[in-house]
């Protein structure tokens, strides 16, 4: 006689789990990254020329930190202070671990449920009888109780013959990068308005400074009035033009003070520091501006974070088309059981109760009302309005690009200009207030010059800022030296403990 030996549990469900493997099967289409539309070289070509000429191999960016181009070690320490501190940060950081842990979760499906029990039944069944005798009848009853104990693990497992639950993970995994890339543009974002912030505050500085000197110098020509009034060489009108000289400078002193204490603030919070906490010495803003890097438009590509985020969720939206077209095709589900079952306890575990069983299944859904076809479509257009997002991500970015570039090359003429009005207004001051003591002008001729000079300076101070701003803005725009190599790869997001990219920074409790 033959025997037919029952393979193991664990040969059942290692065969059951090549089979997705060995079918290499993934329906939908394949990720092919679409083209963008990128120019070969930048239309506004700031000082020093040549940019549209360059080479990528001589781009110089500073690694990261952008920020230490412009050598100031308190903007290091504001700077540095953002990928640790930063609460808004850490709310997109926590974005990226949940999707990073989704990953994981949706794998699960790749693999069998195993189940273990342990079960105890206790039953009792009663049963009467009837005789008779001497013209009598007589019932009598009694019960039967039985125990019955069962115990052995089964598996059930929905093989992913189509690829579908593979598709499933192959969204997530780019849906993951793109949260990854999300970080690194919030993060570049923050980086970017608290050093506006900062160079604004320093602007401030320097308005409080002219605003101070000013009112010094406008203090002195009223005391010298004031006197010569009371001597009756000078007329009430021009005593009164300087004091409300004096007094509206005065009022742009102290707005001067208001916005650079709220400039302040920001750059406290931004850190993730309660305002009474910072306090920030004042300095006026820095008289040279560090010369732009050199750049070509495909650095957009591939050192934006924002044209990656877009480039990932075009992936995800691909594979999104994938798992929509799964659905067409059958579901197959393989079980598998083995234990024992009997009373006494004693006698559970042997062969005269031992129990094993083996299924397989396939569903697929007949009809549906369209409902799977509607699906197909709805990932089919989620994946084009990917890859128009795309695509206008990278215009949007050359035209942030270029519009600074223009910026600091028309500034630089604009401030070459104003300081030319700023040396003209100083000499018509004095020019007029030497007329004024020589009797030959009246102090009305003075006001005028000095109020024309302040706003002169203003004008000039505004421009300096501006071009802070706008070199800081290319900077960002460039990406900061950020890469597209520096989010995690498709291999580590998928291994049990993904390491965290390097611009997601740890807090102290480990998170």
């Amino acid at each position: 006689m033959t025997v037919l030996r029952m393979p193991s549990l664990r040969t059942l469900l290692l065969g059951a789990a090549a089979l997705p493997f060995l079918s290499g099967c993934m329906v939908g289409p394949n990720y092919h990254r679409p083209s963008a539309v990128i120019s070969p070289h930048f239309k506004e070509v700031p000082p020093p020329a040549g940019w549209n000429k360059a080479r990528p191999d001589l781009v110089q960016m500073p690694k990261g930190d952008w920020w230490t181009i412009f050598n100031d070690p308190l903007l290091n320490d504001l700077e540095e202070r953002i990928a640790t501190s930063n609460q808004s940060l850490k709310e997109y950081e926590a974005q990226y671990r949940k999707a990073a842990a989704t990953i994981d979760s949706i794998k699960a499906s790749l693999y069998p449920t195993l189940s273990g029990n342990f079960s105890f039944n206790r039953n009792s069944q009663g049963s009467s009888a009837s005789s008779t005798s001497g013209g009598f009848t007589y019932t009598s009853s009694q019960s039967y109780t039985s125990n019955t104990w069962a115990t052995g693990p089964s598996a059930s497992w929905t093989v992913d013959v189509w690829g579908k639950i593979r598709r499933q993970v192959q969204q997530q995994v780019a849906a993951t990068q793109g949260d990854a890339a999300l970080v690194a543009s919030m993060r570049l974002s923050y980086q970017l308005t608290l050093a506006q912030d900062y160079f604004s505050m320093r602007y401030q500085d320097s308005l409080i400074d002219l605003y101070t000197r000013n009112v010094g110098l406008y203090w002195d020509n009223l005391k010298i009035l004031e006197n010569q009034l009371e001597a009756g060489v000078a007329d009430p009108t021009s005593v009164l033009q300087a004091r409300y000289l004096l007094q509206s400078t005065e009022a742009s002193l102290a707005n001067a003070h208001i916005a650079r204490a709220q400039y302040e603030h920001a750059i406290a919070v931004l850190t993730g520091r309660a305002p009474a906490d910072v306090t920030i010495a004042a300095a006026l803003l820095p008289k040279e501006i560090p010369a732009a890097p050199v750049a070509v438009p495909s650095m957009i590509l591939e050192r934006r974070p924002d044209v990656a985020q877009a480039e990932r969720n075009m992936e995800a939206y691909n594979a999104e088309i994938g798992y929509a077209i799964g659905a067409f095709f059958p579901e197959i589900t393989l079980s598998a059981s083995y234990g024992y079952s009997g009373n006494p306890l004693q006698q559970l575990i042997q062969t005269a109760t031992r129990t094993w069983g083996l299924g397989a299944a396939a569903t697929e859904t007949i009809f549906q009302g369209g409902a799977r076809t509607a699906a197909v479509r709805e990932a089919e257009a989620d994946y084009d309005n990917a890859v128009a997002t795309y695509r206008q991500t990278v215009l949007a970015a050359m035209q942030d690009t270029e519009d600074q570039m223009s910026n600091l090359h028309y500034l630089d003429q604009q401030l070459g200009l104003q300081n030319q009005a700023v040396a003209s207004a100083e000499a018509a001051v004095r020019v007029s207030m030497n007329e004024y003591l020589a009797g030959t002008q009246i102090y009305t001729t003075v006001i005028t010059a000095q109020q024309t000079a302040l706003q002169y300076e203003e004008s000039q101070l505004s421009i300096r800022q501006q071009q802070f701003n706008a070199e800081v803005a290319l900077l960002t725009d460039l990406g900061g030296g950020w890469n597209s190599k520096d989010l995690p790869t498709k291999a580590s997001l998928q291994t049990d403990n993904p390491l965290l990219p390097s611009f997601i920074q740890k807090d102290k409790n480990g998170r």
